[in-house]
């Protein structure tokens, strides 16, 4: 039996939201155009888009923002542009980022930038970590949460020390903000409030949001303008944003608005777990509504672990799960949306119960 096959049978589920299936998206987002009188935009200009660009922007505290075809596109942009202002000094990143570990050496491979790691994988920098640069730097590309870490923040005063650090060596601060959104609740500030002091920040239009694709790239107006015109020369000017436009911006509002939701879903979820010592969460305390959780187990052992509940008792725990850095350790990760706010509190003791003794 397929992962597929095995999900659909489980009534209670863990991970992320429910994917909806075409023909329930295309649906909706064609009810919800017909409701708000959407016309398509034409290489990026029109109604729809506008408004929803000049939204993200002032909802991060920034001139202007603009469409992108995806995340890796923008980023890589963005830096780019930041670099080349700056004599072609390179961009500091640390070790986990999506540029370095999911994008292919796209930066080098294109010629876009240089790249330093810098700082500890296994933790979000601190603001020492960058002082420590002896090299002059054009960028600094800082993700938050960080994903690969398990939705690790740098704590406020140090995020506050790294802008300050940038600011006061004209370094340009990029923030890869993917699940920004998901950040909020954890900081207890708002997306403007973290963003102040960057210089440019990515938003995806599908992480956490549950749109079809596609980005959003905020920064002063004139950044901005250079940026979109780079999207251009590399294959970005679609000729209509308006399916990922739409399926975000129907959408995107209840999303936000449940995000605190899901973060005290994740606190109870964390106030379970402690029934639980075999099971290591990381980080130790919430930091958004996301995690990873370390089982002592290996790959393989935990995979016929899921198949097992999931056939006996209609539970999913995850989808991916990895090796650890020990042998026979495992972990995965856990993002925490509508599937799991859908389950009942007895049930979800029950499942992480029947979870645990499995691990033994």
């Amino acid at each position: 039996m397929t992962d597929a096959e095995l999900i659909r049978r489980c009534d209670t589920v863990f991970p992320g939201h429910r994917a909806r299936t075409p023909a329930e998206m295309y649906a909706a987002m064609a009810a919800w155009c017909e409701q708000h009188g959407v016309e398509h935009d034409v290489y990026g200009s029109g109604e729809l888009i506008a408004s929803f660009e000049e939204k993200i922007a002032a909802l991060l505290g920034f001139e202007a923002a603009v469409f992108c075809i995806s995340g890796t596109m923008a980023q890589v942009t963005a830096l780019r542009l930041a670099c080349s202002d700056r004599g072609n000094t390179p961009a500091a990143l640390h070790p986990t980022s999506h540029i370095l570990v999911h994008e292919r050496s796209n930066f080098q491979m294109l010629g876009h930038f240089d790249a330093l790691q810098v700082g500890d994988r296994n933790r979000p920098w601190l603001a020492a970590d960058l002082e420590a640069v002896p090299d002059k730097l054009g960028a600094i590309g800082l993700e938050i949460p960080m994903r690969e870490i398990g939705g690790q923040v740098s704590p406020w005063e140090e995020l506050e020390k790294i802008k300050l650090h940038a600011r006061a060596r004209g370094v340009h601060l990029h923030m890869d903000g993917a699940r920004l959104w998901e950040a909020q609740a954890g900081y207890g500030r708002s997306a403007a409030e973290i963003a102040a002091g960057f210089d440019s920040v990515y938003v995806s239009l599908y992480k956490g949001v549950g749109g079809l694709g596609g980005a959003m790239l905020a920064g002063s107006r004139t950044f901005i303008e250079r940026a979109a015109e780079w999207f251009r020369r590399q294959g970005g000017n679609v000729i209509h944003r308006s399916p990922y436009v739409v399926s975000a911006a129907m959408q995107f509002d209840a999303r936000l608005a449940s995000m605190p939701v899901y973060f005290r879903r994740t606190e109870l979820l964390y106030e379970a777990l402690r029934e639980h010592p075999a099971i290591r969460v990381n980080p130790a305390r919430p930091a958004a509504n996301m995690l990873h959780l370390h089982l002592p187990v290996g790959r393989e052992r935990a995979l016929a672990i899921r198949a097992e509940l999931a056939e006996r008792h209609g539970i999913w725990l995850f989808n991916r799960v990895s090796n650890g850095v020990l042998p026979d350790t495992s972990y995965f990760e856990l993002y925490v949306g509508d599937n799991l706010l859908a389950v009942p509190e007895t049930r979800l003791r029950e499942a992480l119960r029947l979870f645990a003794d499995k691990l033994k």
